[in-house]
């Protein structure tokens, strides 16, 4: 027998994680560079990169939605912050693609070269405009690049003694066009933006006029050109204030309403707030794990769902309340429902590498949530440990005490609770390097698998599989190990 098609798989009394199941190989007919990995997530956004960052407070804040929006995705914005946080947050995201930096490191003319390297060691960069206080906002009265500061040995040399004071600069009301044609005209690479008084506004960079040029995937606004980002908010009745300000003020492309158990009267009062004053908004709503789950939120109006409930890295759920799914189960359910509704589904959990998301996406879902795995990278705002010279970074649950106590316990309607209940642990991962070798690597790796699989886009891995031409297997324990790495004493990936 050549394998089971899905449906005899799922239609049993098991439940079945990704490791559990392999897909047998299908027929090759076209280049893997043919392959087209672009899929709706509503009507009006498209992703062609099927990756979503999590709205976690250790993976996702601006830089990683700027980042992964550039490589094709979408970020989507915590809501453990204040509203104001998280509206800075989207905000900068929608005038990053503008050109305009709005938080770059400042440094102030007191400060010495040392430190210049030491952020120079850190963030990579070799640039930074001087002001008054060493603040956006200061009067600028400097700038500082490597020329000045690359032969200078004594490093306790302070910055107002090598920086450069004869600036070209632009001003507030310049258009981006107007900045990068005087980069061009001037032959300079940062361009400092001022108002009428002299104060630091922005920073436009000839690197980030090649962005525009080097990264094609990009995920934009075809009205604005701007890049398009998402904004997590609870079903908290004081969250109606942040859907208002993240829609009216930061004019966020979709919510995502975080709940654990998305399946809940206070999910549909929020998907109906949403949908009576804000109609052109996307919603996703969720996390469902079944049919029945689904049925409601789609008929309350979502555009898609988040799918999967205990199943994370660092998620607990499934421990401490004996409720959740097989991640393999209920994608198979969830998505071939929606599929007849036409919404999308994204498969969020459980997802550890690259043949992980190729099995989600040919299951029926047409998006993987990511969080251990973009956690990470330079872009996540997790902090940097080290542990026996090794750099790391920390990475947390939204259902951890830790997150919970700064604001987290609303997305598990616990609030007012007495006794906080964890639902999810803190932990460190490895680091992972820049978003921008890491996600195309690991795309690189999804289309090898589609490759195999004989599917040349996201659409056709779903028909291939409905029909029963792409079949599976059942994995056994000795399987599994024998699909892994084994019987070495040592090796290098």
């Amino acid at each position: 027998m050549n394998g089971i098609n899905a449906d005899e798989i799922f239609s049993g009394k098991n439940g079945y994680t990704y490791d559990d199941i392999i897909l047998l190989p299908g027929f090759i007919d076209f280049q893997m560079n043919d392959i087209n990995l672009e899929c709706k997530l509503t009507e009006k956004i498209s992703l062609k990169t099927p990756i979503v960052s999590s709205p976690m407070d250790t993976v996702t804040e601006s830089n990683m939605a700027i980042n992964i929006a550039l490589q094709g995705g979408l970020g989507i914005i915590h809501c453990n912050n204040t509203i104001s946080e998280q509206l800075e947050h989207v905000k900068k995201v929608k005038r990053y693609n503008n050109g305009f930096i709005l938080d770059p490191i400042v440094l102030n003319p007191d400060q010495t070269v040392k430190k210049i390297l030491e952020i120079q060691e850190e963030c990579g960069f070799s640039g930074f405009p001087i002001t008054n206080n060493g603040k956006m906002g200061g009067k600028l009265v400097g700038f500082v690049s490597k020329r000045d500061f690359d032969f200078i040995d004594d490093k306790t040399t302070k910055i107002k003694d090598i920086m450069t004071t004869d600036l070209v600069t632009g001003k507030w009301d310049f258009s981006l066009e107007q900045s990068y044609n005087i980069l061009k005209e001037n032959k300079v690479s940062r361009l400092p933006i001022l108002n009428d008084r002299g104060d630091l506004c922005a920073l436009v960079s000839r690197k980030d006029q090649k962005k525009s040029r080097d990264f094609p995937l990009a995920t934009k606004d075809p009205r604005t050109n701007q890049l398009i980002v998402g904004g997590a908010v609870t079903t908290h009745l004081k969250d109606r204030e942040r859907i208002d300000t993240l829609v009216v003020d930061g004019n966020v492309d979709i919510l995502v309403i975080d709940a654990s158990q998305g399946n809940s009267i206070y999910q549909l009062d929020t998907i109906k707030y949403i949908k009576d004053n804000y109609p052109n908004v996307g919603i996703v709503g969720g996390n469902v794990v079944t049919k029945k789950q689904a049925e409601k939120l789609i008929e309350a109006g979502v555009d898609a769902l988040r799918e999967g409930m205990g199943v994370g890295s660092i998620c607990t759920t499934q421990n401490v309340c004996g409720v959740g799914r097989s991640q393999a189960n209920a994608i198979f359910e969830v998505s071939e429902f929606c599929k007849e509704k036409g919404v999308s589904v994204i498969a969020d959990g459980g997802i550890s590498n690259s043949g992980h998301i190729v099995k989600a996406l040919v299951l029926g879902a047409s998006f993987v949530m990511l969080g251990s795995l973009l956690a990470g990278t330079d872009e996540s705002c997790g902090e940097y440990v080290y542990r026996d010279g090794i750099k790391l970074k920390k990475y947390r649950g939204m259902g951890s005490i830790e997150a919970m106590k700064k604001n987290s316990s609303r997305r598990y309607q616990s609030e007012k609770e007495s006794v906080s209940v964890a639902q999810g642990v803190n932990g460190i991962v490895s680091s992972k390097g820049s978003i921008h070798s890491y996600i195309p690597h690991l795309i690189q790796g999804v289309k090898h698998g589609f490759q195999n699989i004989g599917a040349i886009s996201i659409e056709k891995a779903h028909s291939l599989q409905k029909s029963g031409e792409i079949s599976l297997e059942i994995r056994s324990l000795a399987s599994q190990l024998e699909g892994n790495v084994h019987n070495l004493f040592e090796y290098n990936n």
